[in-house]
């Protein structure tokens, strides 16, 4: 592979298809918490975006080591992912329909290890992106992976800033949404995954 136009364009298309993950749970957070600033979105942003650059290096890696243990793992994938968003979508569900949001001044903020585990669970199916990109030297799939983060946290700072706008229409059901879309995106993983 050299680096041409096509190289820098097929990573930003890459990019964006494995966004829209972390563009959908970006909006949930934001519906979740309509009042957070600017700071605190980049770095919510910038998490999604270094899981999205981390999982096609490490798949890379493993495609040039550890290729027969990978492909064994890779089976696994939409079951993790699956579970981290059940879990994180049915607790934030359960916090809405009992009333969290009002008890605590009309918003939750994320945790950041909740951030983290969203942030694997929205990223693990780009480990196999280093399938793809196995044919590119070491230097290309960095590049490709800094294109994939990039491309990812300007995304997800649209899927925040959107959740946000809605998220003050919908006050105290936001909470709720919030848990629907995740379990949505994990089960859309799983059955993409296992059946597709």
């Amino acid at each position: 592979m050299s680096w041409n136009f096509t190289f820098f364009i097929n990573s930003i298309l890459l990019g964006v298809g494995l966004a829209m993950d972390a563009f959908s749970v970006s909006m949930a957070n934001g519906l979740n918490e309509p009042d957070m600033k600017g700071g605190r979105m980049s770095l919510i942003a910038g998490c999604y975006g270094v899981f999205q650059f981390a999982m096609p290096m490490i798949g890379w890696i493993c495609v040039h080591t550890i290729v027969v243990y990978f492909s064994a793992f890779q089976a696994f994938i939409p079951w993790i992912a699956l579970i981290l968003l059940l879990y994180i979508g049915g607790k934030m569900l359960i916090e809405g329909i009992r009333g969290g949001e009002a008890e605590d001044g009309g918003e939750k903020k994320l945790a950041f290890g909740t951030l983290v585990v969203q942030g694997i669970a929205t990223s693990i199916d780009a480990l196999s992106v280093g399938f793809t990109i196995a044919d590119y030297g070491a230097l290309m799939a960095f590049v490709a992976s800094m294109i994939i983060a990039v491309v990812t946290f300007f995304i997800c700072i649209g899927g925040l800033v959107i959740g946000k706008k809605v998220g003050t229409k919908l006050s105290g059901k936001a909470s709720i949404l919030g848990g629907v879309i995740l379990v949505g995106i994990g089960i859309e993983i799983f059955v993409k995954g296992v059946f597709f």
